[in-house]
């Protein structure tokens, strides 16, 4: 930081379109956002400053000071930001009292527009045929399954003299890996990600200023399948079936001198080709790297003298229209797994069990190898009964890595192009394996982990750490159903429920964004938002309840967290378009027709009648759309959809309730809906929850709701005054619980509740997943309800705090998250009759506190009581709780509680 922070009011984590010092940035007023923090009680900003200056100190804009004390972010609107330059901005925050802190920070543009490329898409010449050896166990036979090597790609450059700047604009139909005189460029996998290629094309930008020689240099590039040429879904559709047929790269690298010019090398075809040592390189299929076939040096500029084997590359497409700059963070490899142990099972073959089932690729050393000999990688998530890798529920997805042994007895053996969803690894083909040769690399898309969670219950902590791993897992360049069996797909309803959760563990906001234009563009011209998102061939078009209804319900919810108006300006009009097509097409308000699948209350043990759960999802969208109407200042918008919303609500109370409360089928997630999306007369909504508790008593207390209705059942049941029948749910071991899979080894969620039981074993392998993070929803009520973390209603970006901790059984829990405001925390604990709450609200912030207690005129804070406490307003008593306010600081609340 450039300011003093001391104790006093200060800036940091500065963001740009909520990303810290972006390369590529395309949008032309960019959200230039900080967070807040301080040692002072009750310390806000009055008002900021920002100013923003091009790289060569030459001032672009200046804001001024503004007075706005709730202020953590500004839109950029100056004069047209310039392509391909970094611009340096720097926020003064000041205090009440006229103190100041600065703090600073860059962005660089992109393109800005595709008309400012000038690169072609080239790849191998496809008429050229490669010879390949037949295939031996465990390697795919390439053409029984369209599948083909990787390509590689390179150009010999000279350079005059050292760049004083050096950017590489890249991206690939395929995903890439970049290479510069023989150095990895950036560290993104799996790049450029996966969007519909039809409707745009992400790239990314890397500074290589520090790669490039004076004199001779060589920019190379590996690119393989991926989404765009590989298999992609759960059909049995060859390569080029969704998308395109074989990966193609597109890359410029400007080269900026001394003297203000330019130089641009850009892929064309003047850049040589050829077939490279990865054999086959496919997401849901493995990879296979014969390292007879690798010729080093390739990559460094002297391998240019070395033309055999190279042909002039082929210029497949000219198009640029498409190119958009990346929003999102890149997939990473962002930590690595130890074996947990090794065992041989006969032979060459050894079993490695990694400890937790997680998403990416294992890095192998090989030892004692001579020339031909295959390695052979195979991937599971669990054990059959013999004790053998089980893969049945992978369905077609092969998930195997094969390395073929060059010259030396020794390689490292590590997949560029591929992940697998697994905890354990089966090898095959060395005659000795130790667990020090062997690591798990885990792979998500870099989302910053923003929340951290922990309570006195051990399996309750752990049921955490699962959902935290699917969460990773499932975070794979778009939000995953699973990871491990030939689907991997976007599912529009699994990320919606996942959300509130998601946002809660991770700075999700990037994510998110660039995933919303794939659900955008998948978009029909009639309104209807698709089920997946990137859309693909073989998936129904037409959105079901509950999954299309996502493109309302994530926009709301990200503005709702990060306090971005963005996210409901840029979906405003799809969200429109969706409600008028449900509306359209149910004039009587009951939706009830459908063109595509619906998936009802999926894999719930008690089904929910379709035309509840649709129409109460009609209604919830109309509503929110006439929220975000609202807030955008559309007031027609507004007024009409809030109309509708009215209108729905009354039919469905009409149509579905009775009048002691019940509702039309009976079931948990019928009344789940009906309360959450407050659907209910006032006078009905007292019977409804009667009957919900009743339902759950009856199971047990147990659960029978699927995945639309499983976020909703600790948060209902709590806020309607039966918090104990949410963690007696929380608690529960025998399924359907979210412990039982614990209790069985689990440490993913499970896609059903009963994935394996002793009794019956494995559930149809045909839908078995043992990590999608769906039913994991329940991680949203860890912090809200049990650590007591949550925002106020009508609140955004955490500007009020509703901090009511619900403490059930337990004797201790705590939660912390990075709001976009600032640090927000809970921890309290129990012990000898004294319950003690500690939080701490970020400047600018006001908080509503709930403190559970018997004794309401004994409760302190910091020692003195509670009404005499600086920062304290006390507002009042209810059902076992004093209420009370705080400004911003830490605060220490003691109270009896038996």
């Amino acid at each position: 930081m450039t300011g003093s922070l001391g104790r006093g009011l200060a800036p940091y984590g500065l963001r740009c379109d909520h990303r810290a010092e972006p390369l590529g940035v395309d949008e032309p007023a960019p959200l230039l956002s900080w967070r807040l923090a301080s040692g002072r009680r009750g310390d806000a900003p009055a008002g900021f400053q920002v100013r923003v200056h091009a790289d060569d100190g030459a001032r672009v804009w200046d804001t001024g000071a503004v007075a706005d004390p709730s202020a953590v972010s500004v839109r950029y609107r100056g004069p047209a930001l310039r392509p391909r330059t970094r611009y340096r901005w720097t926020v003064t925050v000041t205090d009440a009292a006229g103190a100041s802190s600065r703090e600073e920070s860059w962005f660089e543009t992109g393109m800005l527009s595709p008309s400012a490329w000038s690169a072609a898409w080239i790849t191998h010449d496809p008429s050229v045929q490669d010879v390949v050896d037949a295939p031996e166990e465990g390697e795919l036979a390439l053409a029984d399954h369209g599948l083909q090597p990787a390509v590689r790609l390179r150009k010999a450059f000279e350079a005059a003299a050292a760049p004083v700047a050096a950017r590489l604009y890249v991206t690939a139909r395929g995903v890439y890996e970049m290479r510069l005189n023989g150095a990895r460029v950036g560290d993104a996998e799996l790049a450029p990600g996966w969007t519909d290629y039809r409707d745009r094309v992400d790239y990314q930008v890397h500074d290589v200023t520090d790669l490039v020689r004076t004199g001779a240099n060589m920019l190379a590039a590996t690119v393989a399948d991926g989404w765009w040429s590989g298999f992609v879904g759960f059909d049995e559709r060859r390569s080029g079936a969704h998308y395109g047929t074989f990966p193609q790269l597109l890359a410029e690298l400007h080269l900026v001198h001394a003297d203000g010019t330019t130089d641009v090398i850009a892929t064309g075809g003047d850049w040589q080709s050829a077939r490279s040592p990865v054999r086959y390189a496919d997401l849901l299929m493995g990879e296979c790297h014969d390292l007879r076939r690798e010729t080093p040096g390739w990559d460094l500029p002297a391998g240019d003298r070395d033309r055999a084997g190279w042909l002039p590359a082929w210029v497949a497409a000219t198009d640029r229209s498409r190119l958009t700059a990346t929003v999102a963070p890149p997939v990473r490899a962002v930590r690595e797994l130890p074996a947990r142990s090794v065992a041989r099972i006969a032979g060459d073959r050894f079993l490695v069990d990694f400890g937790q089932n997680f998403a990416g690729r294992v890095r192998l050393t090989a030892r004692g190898l001579t020339p031909g000999d295959r390695v052979v990688v195979r991937h599971g998530e669990a054990l059959d009964e013999a004790g053998a890798l089980y893969t049945a529920n992978l369905r077609t997805a092969d998930a195997t890595d094969v390395l073929i042994a060059g010259e030396d007895a020794e390689a490292v053996f590590e997949p560029r192009f591929t992940y697998h969803g697994f905890r354990y690894a089966e090898v095959t083909g060395l005659g000795a394996l130790d667990a020090a040769d062997v690591t798990g690399v885990v792979l998500h898309s870099d989302t910053p982990w923003a929340g951290e969670f922990t309570c006195s219950d051990p399996d309750v902590d752990r049921l955490h750490q699962a959902i935290s791993w699917g969460q990773r897992s499932n975070f794979v360049s778009v939000p995953t159903d699973c990871p491990q069996r030939d689907e991997r797909l976007g599912w529009l309803a699994d990320a919606q429920v996942f959300l509130p959760t998601a946002c809660l563990n991770a700075d999700v906001a990037a994510f998110f964004d660039g995933w919303l234009r794939e659900v955008r563009g998948a978009q029909s011209p009639d309104g209807a938002f698709g089920n997946v998102a990137p859309r693909i061939a073989g998936v129904a078009d037409e959105g079901a309840p509950g999954w299309g209804d996502a493109g309302v319900l994530v926009p709301w919810h990200l503005y709702r967290v990060y306090g971005d108006e963005r996210f409901l300006e840029r979906n405003l009009d799809a969200m429109c378009a969706w409600v008028d097509h449900v509306h359209r097409h149910n004039p009587d308000l009951v939706w009830t027709r459908r063109t595509g699948p619906h998936f009802a209350d999926w894999l719930a043990p008690a089904p929910t009648p379709r035309d509840v759960l649709a129409t109460a999802y009609f209604a919830r969208s109309a509503a929110l759309t006439a929220r975000a109407a609202e807030i955008l200042g559309a007031d027609e918008a507004a007024a009409r959809y809030g109309a509708l919303a009215a209108h729905v609500r009354k039919t469905f109370a009409e149509r579905f309730t009775s009048p002691d409360g019940r509702v039309a089928g009976d079931t948990q997630t019928a009344y789940l809906l009906a309360l959450a999306f407050e659907l209910l007369p006032g006078e009905l909504v007292p019977g409804a929850v009667r009957r919900l508790a009743e339902l759950v008593e009856e199971a047990g207390p147990g659960l029978t709701t699927g995945f639309l209705g499983v976020g909703l059942i600790a948060p209902v049941l709590d806020a309607h005054g039966r918090a104990d029948l949410a963690h007696a749910l929380l608690r529960r071991t025998d399924p359907p619980s979210w412990l039982f899979p614990l209790r069985h080894g689990a440490t993913t969620v499970w896609e059903r509740w009963d994935g394996y039981t002793a009794e019956r074993g494995f559930q149809a392998a045909a839908m078995n997943s043992f990590n999608h993070y769906a039913l994991g929803s329940v991680g949203e009520w860890l912090y809200r309800g049990v650590a007591g973390l949550d925002q106020a209603p009508g609140s955004a970006g955490y500007r009020d705090l509703l901090i009511r901790p619900r403490p059930g059984g337990l004797t201790a829990a705590s939660a912390r998250y990075e709001s976009v405001r600032g640090v927000v925390s809970t921890a309290w604990t129990r012990r000898d009759g004294v319950f003690e709450l500690r939080i701490a609200v970020p400047p600018g912030a006001t908080a509503a506190v709930h403190i559970p207690t018997d004794d309401p005129d004994g409760v302190r804070e910091s020692g003195i009581p509670v009404a005499d406490a600086p920062g304290v307003s006390v507002a009042g008593t209810a059902r076992g709780e004093l209420r009370c306010r705080t400004g911003s600081g830490e605060y220490r609340f003691t109270a009896a509680l038996q």
